[in-house]
């Protein structure tokens, strides 16, 4: 560690004796440290735009957004990184999530996994990792073994370095060069950090991923143009964003949608005909 700071995410609850309240009393008091996560978000956005700035224009360059993380952090990772290409449209590869312990750690912890700080490195390189690609390493402690040590070998060959972490001041903040640090505050429960700082790390993942999809023009007005037609209620909602963009009936906006694929796709060629 680089330099002693306090970590609040493992202060102690500001509430005690959970046991003995009420179904009613623990949701409302669950509820109420939820209400301070958005405001603690808000206090980070100079941060995050920086991050997303720096984001577009490495994928403008051909570059790749990669989430490095261990446990709930990393899994949140995934779970953003898995929607891009359904919700935008993009290839696979352009938003990666990848977690301590590789797949089976998904569902279930796989033992001592964040303490390789060699690791994360190894993993990247398996996508053929370079100097146009974006890395973030998501750990709500900012101590995170295989997250440090990603990051750190990430500077060492100039690729470009960010983080979400809900401690202020951590070791992982010192490294990226881009950090996030949205300060929650102590946990309901004492130390479970997949509550307030996974939910601050989630909304921030949000805005990172939406924000940069926009800016690479993969929506429209405030549509998914891009998105995939993966079942019926897209198919549906494609259908109706084709009606009000060209006025047609919406048999007609259907098969359009269905022909070329996409909404986007539709669009275009009905327009050019």
């Amino acid at each position: 560690m680089q330099e002693k700071f306090t970590k609040t995410t493992e202060q102690n609850s500001h509430y005690n004796n959970l046991e003995q309240m009420s179904v009613s009393e623990l949701l409302h008091n669950i509820n109420n440290e939820d209400k301070t996560v958005p405001l603690a978000v808000e206090q980070a956005i100079p941060q995050i735009e920086k991050l997303v700035d720096t984001i577009v224009e490495k994928m403008k360059l051909g570059g790749r957004l990669f989430y490095i993380g261990a446990g709930t952090s990393g899994r949140l990772g995934i779970v953003d990184a898995s929607e891009c290409p359904p919700t935008f449209g993009v290839p696979a590869n352009w938003v990666n999530g990848i977690i301590a312990g590789g797949d089976d750690a998904i569902r279930k912890a796989v033992e001592n996994a964040e303490d390789n700080t060699q690791q994360a490195w190894l993993d990247l390189q398996v996508h053929n990792i370079n100097a146009n690609d974006v890395v973030i390493g998501i750990a709500a402690s900012g101590t995170t073994p295989y997250v440090l040590g990603g990051l750190e070998k990430c500077n060492q060959n100039n690729i470009t370095t960010g983080c979400i972490t809900c401690n202020q001041g951590s070791p992982l903040a010192l490294v990226a060069q881009y950090p996030i640090e949205v300060v929650v505050g102590p946990e309901f429960v004492t130390g479970s950090s997949r509550m307030k700082a996974g939910t601050a790390q989630k909304l921030v993942l949000n805005m990172i991923s939406t924000t940069t999809m926009i800016k690479l023009g993969r929506v429209k007005g405030n549509k998914m143009i891009d998105m995939q037609l993966s079942n019926d209620k897209l198919v549906d909602r494609g259908t109706r964003m084709i009606i009000e963009e060209i006025a047609v009936d919406y048999q007609t906006a259907q098969q359009l949608l269905l022909q070329y694929g996409s909404v986007r796709n539709a669009i275009t060629n009905f327009k050019t005909k």
